[in-house]
């Protein structure tokens, strides 16, 4: 069953450039990207992976200056943090891994501090996120990426020195898995770090060769039945497996993998058109997500179904409000509403607008053709 939901062409682009406009006018003016500018939980901070992918979203767009100001952002974040990293690396080689809690912050406030509440904060996805979306920036604008050649250097060492651990998720959960969604995201990264020219000789020995071990893991052990798995060990899928099928290019679409992993997903995680997480969640009721929606209309896209990318596109355009505010999930198909008061209770209700949901619709838009940097331009003034 599909929803009846359709969108013109002029409605489309109407919200393409309500979502940059969004993104170019929220972000800060260190060049941090907010999560969501009045949600309780993520006000004042800047995620590396929402980041990522709004920054992506950004450059493709054409607002190059807003995604570069963000790669700095991270970049300086990075380097403040290299005794720290020399640290961490070392600490790898010599079998003694650091403690989760010495290792990076997955989010910083926006004049690139640690905050002060307690959070799920070691997450490895990110780092690899950054280093796939700056520099994807690089090569898309003919930007020199020395630029952030020692950030670039820092965080390849970083994850090729950890990407084995267990960690938290992009959903903040189960800490005590390798999730496969963020392996996708690392080896991503390390593709795009190798592929700079800016590592040296023996960074890119190191890099080279863990990217070779997730690669090796993400072709068997992610692997149950024919299909990605959410963590390792996993009967289950995860929406955000689709951004490494999709827009990251890690698993390749057409592959037995990359279209099994597409056809569970649709079968498993959604409904009505719309993309849940995972099975279960339960955070505010565990709804539909536009953003992953959008993660699985690219990766449709990749694998040439063109239809579904458009359908899916117009699910999540339906999701925004008249003044064409996206929310982080929407409440029409709830895993289970007894947790919405919990969560609302706890922070309020559902962040909006979410600027990780209109970098995805932002993305795909641009991708499909629906709307294109020209159609821009006001957004971009």
């Amino acid at each position: 069953m599909t929803s009846e939901v359709t969108r013109t062409d002029v409605e489309l682009r109407r919200l393409a450039a309500i979502s940059l406009s969004l993104i170019r006018s929220l972000q800060e003016p260190s060049g941090a990207y907010p999560a969501s500018p009045s949600f309780s939980a993520y006000a004042g901070y800047s995620w590396f992976r929402d980041g990522s992918f709004i920054a992506d979203a950004a450059s493709a767009a054409g607002a190059v200056e807003s995604a570069t100001a963000f790669h700095d952002w991270c970049a300086n974040v990075i380097e403040t943090r290299a005794a720290r990293i020399d640290e961490i690396v070392a600490a790898a080689a010599s079998h003694h891994p650091a403690p989760d809690e010495a290792m990076l912050g997955t989010r910083f406030t926006f004049d690139g501090r640690e905050g002060a509440e307690d959070w799920w904060d070691f997450q490895l996805d990110g780092y690899g996120t950054w280093l796939w979306a700056v520099t994807q920036h690089a090569e898309r604008h003919g930007i020199d990426p020395a630029r952030w050649s020692s950030a670039i250097q820092l965080c390849t060492r970083y994850v090729a020195s950890s990407w084995a651990r267990p960690c938290y998720d992009w959903w903040e959960e189960h800490s005590e898995q390798v999730h496969v969604s963020t392996l996708g995201c690392l080896a991503a990264g390390l593709r795009g770090a190798l592929a700079s020219g800016l590592l040296g000789d023996v960074v890119t020995r190191d890099a080279s060769a863990e990217l070779s071990a997730i690669m090796a893991v993400l072709g068997t052990d992610a692997i149950v039945e024919t299909h990605l798995s959410k963590w390792l060990g996993s009967p289950a899928v995860d929406g955000s497996l689709a951004a490494i099928v999709g827009v990251m290019g890690v698993i390749d679409p057409h592959s037995p993998v990359g279209r099994a992993t597409i056809a569970k997903i649709e079968n498993d995680l959604v409904r009505d058109d719309g993309t849940f997480r995972y099975l279960g969640d339960t955070f505010f009721g565990g709804g539909q997500w536009p953003l992953l929606t959008c993660m699985l209309g690219q990766a449709h896209l990749a694998a040439g179904d063109v239809e579904r990318a458009r359908r899916l596109l117009e699910w999540a355009a339906a999701t925004a409000d008249e003044d064409g505010m996206m929310p982080e999930q929407v409440p029409d198909h709830l895993n289970d509403a007894a947790f919405v008061e919990e969560w609302t209770e706890r922070w309020g209700p559902v962040a909006r607008p979410l600027l990780w949901s209109h970098a995805m619709f932002l993305r795909l838009a641009l991708d499909l053709g629906v709307v294109a940097p020209a159609d821009l331009e006001e957004a971009l003034a």
